[in-house]
């Protein structure tokens, strides 16, 4: 489930860069070019920026929940392991069997 969430939140993450780059911006960005060459001059124009701004919001929103999916399975994953590490040293520490108790070393009073 992990490897899964985390190959889909790398591709969303490589796809959200490629559309904000293709975005205008106001010192002109990368759109002017590589939009006109990649789509043959279909993402020119209002009709380009409706798009891709629109496709920047749902990848944004698809990657903030990779992201809570992906907190929430480790989370999941980590708190098994660490109760199961917990109940194995409780089983290993009923069948270890009762220890002597420890007896205090008397001190040494210095004698002047």
């Amino acid at each position: 489930m992990f490897s899964i969430l985390l190959t889909l939140l790398i591709i969303v993450a490589i796809m959200m860069i490629g559309i904000i780059l293709l975005q205008k911006s106001e010192g002109s960005g990368m759109s002017g070019s590589s939009a006109a060459s990649m789509f043959g001059g279909a993402l020119t124009g209002a009709g380009a920026g409706n798009f891709l701004t629109k496709a920047t919001a749902i990848l944004a929103t698809l990657f903030f929940l990779l992201c809570a999916a992906l907190a929430v399975v480790v989370a999941r994953t980590d708190r098994a392991a660490s109760v199961s590490d917990l109940r194995n040293e409780i089983v290993a520490g009923e069948h270890a069997g009762k220890v002597a108790p420890i007896t205090p070393i008397p001190a040494e009073v210095p004698t002047n």
